[in-house]
């Protein structure tokens, strides 16, 4: 499929995010889509490596940011749109849904006022299907809950960025064990996409793991490869068969090294809360 937009991807290594610039060469105006703040746990500290590559990208284009775009609130890596958005500026934009993670996350950290849950940390929140525009590209949010509540596609020029809805045919679909997650509800998710996009769609993914494949990076693929090939979801797979297995694969998971300030500062637009510490456990709850 012909299409206007030009992508670059940056790979992190560590969280196997990858992180897009999505930009129109028309009018120069873009968007960052999953941004990493770099992290070390073992000393908590942070570095802005990977960030830096996305402002150089940016700046060596001429490109002026409009965007900031969370496909949802990442559990494995810390988003560094705060960081981003004071270097290039940019709307920080999540999904509507936020706000049912925000509740729960005040709840079990036991965090203070200081914490909102009614997304205000966001410059704006997505309803499902709502449109908008990059430069001259038009684009759409589409709500995707499954693996969390507040889950968003965006749908640009005709091109899907996936967040964690999909990952590449050989590794199936996210985790749906997260508070508010669904294996159900990530059934219907997927389907949804696979059925009302076209085979050629082309489709851009959040996470990759390939040394557990023994293969290289695959960051695209097609919904018509989706629906073939995904060892999850492919067509033919049911609602019944993907439930019961997506629940046993996510009894033998671990949480994310970084879940605990992950979710916390991610949950408050990528900025540290104003007058409370990160807290990195709390009373032997399990997220």
């Amino acid at each position: 499929m012909n299409t206007k937009i030009n992508v670059h991807p940056i790979f992190d290594t560590d969280s196997h995010t990858i992180t897009y610039v999505v930009s129109d060469p028309n009018t120069k105006k873009c968007a960052i889509i999953d941004s990493v703040l770099d992290y070390n746990h073992k000393n908590v500290q942070t570095s802005t490596i990977l960030a830096d590559q996305v402002i150089a990208y940016i700046v060596e284009q001429g490109l002026t940011n409009e965007w900031i775009l969370e496909t949802h609130m990442h559990a494995d890596h810390i988003s560094a749109s705060s960081y981003l958005q004071e270097k290039v500026g940019g709307k920080k934009a999540i999904g509507k849904q936020v706000t049912t993670v925000q509740t729960y996350l005040k709840k079990v950290f036991d965090l203070n006022d200081n914490f909102k849950t009614d997304g205000s940390q966001f410059d704006h929140l997505f309803t499902d299907g709502e449109e908008f525009t990059i430069g001259s590209i038009k684009a759409k949010a589409i709500h995707t809950p499954g693996h969390t509540p507040a889950d968003m596609a965006y749908l640009i020029d005709g091109v899907i960025f996936t967040g964690d809805t999909l990952f590449a045919p050989d590794m199936g679909t996210a985790r749906c064990d997260f508070p508010g997650g669904s294996a159900e509800t990530m059934y219907d998710s997927v389907r949804r996409l696979l059925q009302t996009l076209p085979d050629e769609t082309l489709m851009y993914l959040c996470h990759d793991y390939p040394e557990g494949k023994n293969r290289e990076l695959v960051y695209t693929t097609t919904v018509g490869e989706q629906r073939k090939h995904n060892i999850h979801v492919r067509d033919g797979v049911t609602k019944q068969e993907f439930v019961k297995l997506r629940s046993e694969r996510d009894k033998t998971l671990d949480l994310p090294t970084y879940i605990f300030p992950a979710v916390q500062i991610n949950g408050n637009a990528g900025s540290i809360v104003p007058g409370e510490f990160i807290k990195l456990s709390y009373n032997n709850r399990v997220l």
